[in-house]
């Protein structure tokens, strides 16, 4: 539990843990012994029409309890951070006002973290600026726009697809306000103090175990249509270049609609890549000293733990 426990403080509930080891299904339960509501925080579960892939709670699931921050932009509108710690804060700030308590569920470590301390806005732009550039980019074409980042900022360039004009006028909008590269300022997040006071459950089993789960996992979202669900959208027109189309299983399934990769070759580096994923989510939780590590058998503790929390919060 959070021992730094501030009574002025909104309080929430956190579960989290890597891929496929059973974050929604043990938050629903819990959340439904307590009356509350689920907080998505994963950064897939965000895009609509990306269902299978991201393991996105199913109808009944919601209907258990309700969730949020699921399904909120489509799979080619810019999303990051930032932006959701704004939108998931104040739905943390509606569900207490409503006498209802939040439980933030996800993998993505670095939304969670965002979400409990807040970000420090970015920088802010000229509004002048920003319309120029959106004038050269409805004028010119998106290609010289690129090329123009090339010259301040090559770093962000290679990053920046070519026809990715959001992307391409922030790094541009950044550079010509403050005659510095984005590439410069997006070294790290700059967190700021914590905003809300929370406990901090984190799911874990052996790692052999995980793994099993993980690749059992990829076989029930290709068997459910993962690839049908992949090749549709590539049918309504969203490019692979999308940060969201290159996530796990997206970028596997058009690496073999593109012929890049054989089926057994897409299949076995899709389970791979995703238990390196959870490997990675692993590390970044680990280094939070707060949470607190539970089986999925220990429900009963959980629950301990909450009723725990909510009255030390009053």
């Amino acid at each position: 539990m959070n021992g730094q426990t501030n009574n002025k403080l909104p309080s929430a509930v956190v579960v989290c843990g890597p891929t496929g080891i059973g974050k929604t299904s043990f938050a629903i339960e819990l959340a439904r012994r307590f009356r509350g509501e689920i907080i998505g925080a994963d950064s897939m579960q965000l895009y609509r029409h990306m269902d299978i892939g991201t393991a996105k709670p199913t109808s009944e699931e919601r209907a258990a309890v309700k969730h949020h921050m699921v399904d909120r932009v489509d799979p080619d509108e810019h999303f990051d951070a930032e932006m959701y710690a704004h939108m998931a804060y104040a739905k943390v700030l509606e569900l207490i006002a409503n006498k209802t308590l939040p439980f933030i569920v996800g993998g993505t470590g670095l939304y969670i973290k965002a979400l409990i301390h807040g970000l420090f806005e970015s920088v802010k732009i000229d509004a002048h600026v920003r319309q120029q550039l959106k004038k050269e980019a409805e004028e010119l074409g998106a290609h010289q726009l690129h090329a123009r980042l090339q010259v301040c900022d090559p770093v962000a360039a290679a990053r920046i697809h070519v026809n990715d004009t959001y992307r391409l006028v922030r790094a541009l909008e950044i550079y010509e306000t403050t005659g510095r590269p984005m590439s410069d300022s997006q070294q790290q997040h700059q967190f700021k103090p914590q905003r809300l006071q929370t406990v901090k459950i984190g799911l874990q089993m052996e790692r052999e175990d995980l793994y099993q789960r993980i690749d059992k996992r990829v076989d029930i979202m290709l068997d459910q249509g993962l690839l049908k669900e992949v090749k549709s959208l590539m049918e309504a027109g969203y490019s692979m270049e999308l940060k969201s189309m290159k996530s796990l299983g997206y970028r596997h399934m058009a690496a073999f609609l593109n012929k890049a990769l054989d089926w057994d070759e897409t299949v076995r580096t899709l389970k791979r890549d995703t238990r390196h994923y959870a490997k990675r989510q692993m590390t970044w939780f680990k280094a939070d000293p707060e949470i607190v590590w539970l089986g999925l058998e220990s429900m009963d503790e959980a629950t301990s733990m909450v009723k725990a929390f909510i009255a030390k919060c009053g």
